[in-house]
């Protein structure tokens, strides 16, 4: 019943705040001379010092107004100033609408006021007037980013980095804190993960097209979800237009890697219907892209005869990843107190991925016991294990000889916006659910040991190891038949209520309460297969169909030459199903520890005061609660007798978190904002299954930790910020976080367990001790002249950590936290043409912890150059050139030190050449 307490106490004070009536009320619009609605415009009524700021569809409400004729003034960067006048009745709720005009003037000349300018404008004029620090990124006004997914957008804002996956940007790091420590919503509710085992969201799954605003709240208010340690991102769509807008993209180009075509559409349908009441706006985007990377990978130790590599492994990678989502958003104004909204968005994400892996191991025992020649410095010829692997799936129409990985998310959201006089109350209800599918995922693979290999490590960076003679690959024997099915499901019903409500002319006092619910499962499986004739089928890879995936062009290095594997269209034909042509047994060990069932609920209340303490300061004061109920099914696994049981753990625990902001504006365009906040970040979901994954044999034991707590942080946040006329900003700031339990993994050794035995090598996720993280952001926007555009932005980052055991007396950093990162782009506009370079650089930082130091896995660091173009030929219609990746970056991942390299993936660079339109009245 204590967990109710607080949303009761909140439906009191909704009761009694309803009977403070007298008033009246002011509702507006704002919109650009296009009939375009501007968020983020500064609304004021002068000789109240009363304000309001426009929501995403450019409207506000002033509540608790007196009696009387009162001028209202509207302000935004690089418009003109605009003041009605409005008669106020009691009892009442007045509606008036505002039109802005451009009016930049710098010196003697106008500034080009184009498509790029006016995005830009409506993010500094949001960031300039939200209450809390926040990064905002419009798309402009044509309604697309310049950026490809949400990601790519992403890691240009000060203080955020992104980690790759097949050359796209997927998930975020803000401020030094790893991707769980992040939150990501849509529209404000949080997106369910498609992941099987953790809480990140894959900022790659939702494309640019479908969002009109990115918001960064990196100091988050006691109105939002706490769960946000480094900062929380909101996914903004598209609201409905103020008149009919039919926007469109029609896009192709081509991947450098593949040499093979991308072809991209999209499209906006948005009108008002009956009377301008009903509001609609329908968006869908598709993009199908073949893409692949090149790869190498590796695994140190030191030998008893020096450094040596443990294995060695090049892989070649073919996809084909096509993403289609769709929207719809509606909203009707009942009456101007009462309205209603419902928005929704589906995203569907196909990759279908071939793969093609050499790998050598076992060479550990090779260099302990000396057997090996040292043919020059650094280069041996040794014998190790050998495997070619392809990667594939069953030869349908729909898997296509393909790893077919299906992600589904999709969100409903329905909710009001009510006004009461003096009390205003907004609500939404939510469901959500996001899925992944791996139907019939196939492997084929060749091993043999005692092979003889040569292993190059004279250069570090660029590792080598394969068989001395290439074509010995043919007589490798059949290793591996295997065919496995992947489901992971996740559903959320989410609610909220918020109030607000003037008790004077200075402050706002808002209250609400928030329910979030979660179901979370994954069910896996895995068969493996044998010939019933093994002779007939093939013992050895030469045996058998096969495919040379050699490439000279191989982006790692013309060296590295990967060689003959089994055809996927031959493993795809194989029916294992025939009980006279195949063997198939379920191997439980190895997908039962993974699977799991979670359930989790969240109740929150929060209140806060937003007070304006003077003409120049103004405060927020608040604070939030939080409870948790969580119950989580696993499954304890005795690998040696194949034996499981199922296991159920839960806990519940309560967070207060109080919270001040305070703002003060020296002049009009010139704001000192300082943040104490506290923040918590839940445990990855698989990390609290009380799962038990044990082999007698190796004596190894790896679980879940259902004792796990959240970790928390007090943050501290000081910013300074100046606008400029004609849509600029500079901007200078330091926060530092003070983070109590943070979880990492820890492996112990001669480990005694009281149902498992002893000398273990045991590892499970553990609370840690303390970490703290501090920096200092910098930012620069300008238009320096006639169409000539700058942004600049720097991060500093550094963090240290406590209480990891076993490292006490190493220096360790908090991973994640990139200590340099950097923006740089030149932009250049007319009327007609929009041409910018972009840079984007962030340097090496620890990924994750090994046992000792030379085990450390480092991310390295990596620059990215990016160029777009645009052509306006009329006003509403114009074409675009877009390249990404310029460089050629890889994914890379060094161990220990820098030269050491773990991993290297490349990817090529990327052109796209189309048309957009955009048809507005």
């Amino acid at each position: 019943m204590n967990k109710f307490l607080p949303l009761l106490v909140l439906l009191l004070m909704t009761f009694a705040g309803s009977a403070a009536f007298g008033q009246g009320a002011i509702k507006g619009k704002v919109k650009d001379n296009q009939n375009l609605s501007l968020p983020g415009a500064n609304v004021i009524i002068l000789s109240l010092n009363k304000m309001a700021i426009t929501d995403q569809s450019g409207e506000f409400v002033l509540m608790g107004i007196p009696e009387g004729l009162h001028d209202i003034q509207v302000s935004y960067l690089g418009y003109e100033m605009q003041t009605n006048q409005v008669q106020v009745k009691r009892g009442q709720t007045h509606e008036t609408m505002f039109e802005m005009s451009p009016g930049l003037v710098e010196g003697a000349e106008f500034i080009v006021f184009g498509d790029r300018l006016k995005g830009q404008a409506k993010a500094l004029n949001q960031q300039k007037n939200n209450q809390n620090i926040t990064n905002i990124v419009s798309s402009d006004q044509i309604g697309r980013f310049p950026d490809a997914n949400i990601g790519d957008a992403l890691k240009r804002i000060p203080g955020i980095t992104m980690q790759n996956d097949q050359g796209e940007a997927r998930d975020i790091i803000i401020r030094g804190m790893a991707p769980q420590l992040n939150s990501v919503t849509l529209n404000g509710e949080r997106i369910p993960s498609a992941e099987g085992d953790n809480r990140r969201v894959q900022m790659d799954l939702i494309p640019s097209d479908m969002i009109q605003t990115i918001e960064v709240n990196k100091a988050v208010l006691p109105n939002m979800d706490a769960d946000a340690i480094g900062g929380s991102v909101n996914l903004v769509t598209r609201k409905a237009p103020n008149a009919l807008r039919i926007s469109g993209t029609a896009a192709t180009g081509l991947n450098l890697l593949t040499e093979k075509p991308i072809w991209t559409g999209s499209v906006i349908l948005g009108n008002r219907f009956l009377d301008d009441k009903l509001g609609a706006i329908v968006s869908a985007s598709y993009n199908n892209h073949n893409f692949g990377s090149d790869n190498i990978e590796a695994v140190w130790y030191e030998s008893d005869n020096g450094l040596a590599l443990e294995e060695f492994e090049m892989r070649k990678y073919l996809v084909q990843r096509i993403r289609k989502s769709v929207s719809l958003s509606l909203d009707y104004e009942v009456n101007a107190n009462h309205s209603f909204i419902f928005s929704s968005m589906y995203n569907h994400r196909n990759d279908w991925e071939n793969r093609f892996g050499m790998k050598v191991d076992e060479l550990d025992e090779a260099f302990d016991d000396g057997n090996f020649e040292e043919i020059s410095p650094n280069v041996f010829n040794t014998v190790g294990r050998v495997e070619y692997q392809t990667k594939g799936g069953i030869g349908s129409d729909h898997v296509k000889n393909k790893r077919l990985e299906d992600q589904r998310v999709q969100n409903f959201t329905l909710g009001g916006d009510h006004i009461f006089n003096r009390l205003k109350m907004d609500w939404s209800a939510t469901y959500a659910k996001a899925s992944e599918k791996r139907p019939t995922e196939r492997y084929i693979g060749y091993r043999s040991g005692g092979q003889e290999v040569l292993v190059d490590i004279m250069d570090t960076e660029k590792p080598y190891a394969a068989l001395l003679n290439h074509e010995d690959n043919f007589g490798l024997e059949l290793d591996e038949l295997v065919e496995e099915n992947g489901n992971t499901f996740d559903e959320d019903i989410n609610a909220k209520m918020d109030f607000k409500l003037p008790y004077s002319n200075s402050g706002v006092l808002q209250f609400g309460g928030r329910y979030r619910s979660k179901y979370k499962m994954r069910n896996n499986n895995y068969y493996e297969y044998s010939p019933v004739d093994e002779d007939a089928f093939g013992r050895t890879l030469g045996e058998v169909p096969n495919t040379d995936q050699s490439d000279p062009n191989f982006l790692a290095g013309s060296q590295y030459q990967i060689g003959n594997f089994a055809d996927p269209e031959f493993l795809g034909s194989l029916d294992f199903y025939d009980e006279g042509q195949f063997e198939g047994e379920l191997k439980t060990d190895e997908f039962i520890p993974g699977n799991y069932s979670a359930n989790e609920a969240i109740y929150g209340a929060y209140m806060m005061a937003d007070h304006q303490l003077t003409e120049k300061l103004s405060a927020i004061v608040g604070l939030r609660w939080e409870y948790t109920d969580i119950s989580y099914t696993g499954n304890l696994f005795d690998m040696d007798n194949e034996e499981y049981i199922e296991d159920t753990a839960g806990d519940t625990y309560h967070n207060v978190m109080p919270g001040v902001h305070l703002k003060y504006d020296l002049d009009p365009n010139s704001i000192l904002r300082f943040a104490w906040t506290n923040t918590l970040a839940r445990p990855n979901y698989y990390d609290l299954v009380p799962y038990a994954e044990y082999s007698a044999s190796d004596e190894e034991l790896a679980t879940g930790n259902p004792n796990l707590v959240p970790t928390t942080s007090m943050n501290f946040d000081l910013m300074a910020e100046k606008y400029f006329d004609n849509v600029g900003l500079f901007s200078v700031g330091g926060f530092y976080k003070d983070i109590d339990k943070f979880i990492y993994y820890i492996t112990d050794l001669d480990y005694t367990d009281p149902v498992f035995g002893s000398n273990l090598e045991y590892t499970r996720p553990e609370n840690g001790g303390t970490a703290s993280v501090y920096g200092l952001e910098a930012s620069v926007q300008k238009q320096i002249w006639k169409g000539l555009g700058i942004y600049l932005n720097y991060t500093f980052t550094k963090s240290s950590t406590t209480g990891i055991e076993g490292r006490e007396e190493s220096d360790l950093m908090l991973p994640g936290t990139a200590e340099n990162m950097f923006n740089a782009s030149l932009s250049y506009e007319t009327k007609k043409l929009v041409l910018r370079a972009s840079l984007n650089y962030a340097s090496d930082y620890l990924d994750e912890l090994g046992g000792e130091e030379f085990e450390d896995r480092y991310y390295d660091k990596q620059t990215f150059l990016d160029f777009n173009a645009s052509y306006a030929f009329t006003p509403k219609w114009r074409v675009f050139l877009e390249g990404n990746n310029l460089t050629n970056q890889p994914l890379r991942y060094y161990q220990g030190i820098r030269s050491r390299t773990m991993q290297a993936e490349y990817y090529n660079a990327r052109f796209n050449l189309g048309i957009k339109f955009d048809v507005f009245q």
